[in-house]
């Protein structure tokens, strides 16, 4: 297993609401891998957020389902703050930002 395919496993999980996902989003923050023990920090455009459930526990699903992983750390932060400006070029373009 490598960090690319737990990057991949995160692109396929869609914020609902935008129909983008959470990487393109720049919701996820940082990603390690340490013997199958994945940590995950990632972020959502607001604490209020509704999907707040769906999200990472999607983000968590997605990851626990790439081979080789035996477990899975979820930090939901909120600094640094998210903004546009941490969205992909496409995702931002998509959005007419």
């Amino acid at each position: 297993m490598n960090l690319q395919c737990i990057w991949d496993a995160l692109k396929t999980v869609i914020d609902p609401e935008v129909h983008i996902d959470i990487v393109a989003m720049g919701l996820i923050y940082n990603v390690a891998e340490d013997g199958g023990r994945v940590s995950i920090t990632m972020t959502l455009t607001t604490p209020a957020c509704p999907l707040s459930n769906q999200l990472t526990k999607s983000a968590r699903e997605a990851v626990e389902a790439v081979p080789g992983v035996e477990s899975v750390e979820l930090d939901l932060v909120w600094d640094p703050r998210w903004s546009p400006a941490m969205m992909a070029d496409d995702a931002r373009k998509k959005l007419g930002w």
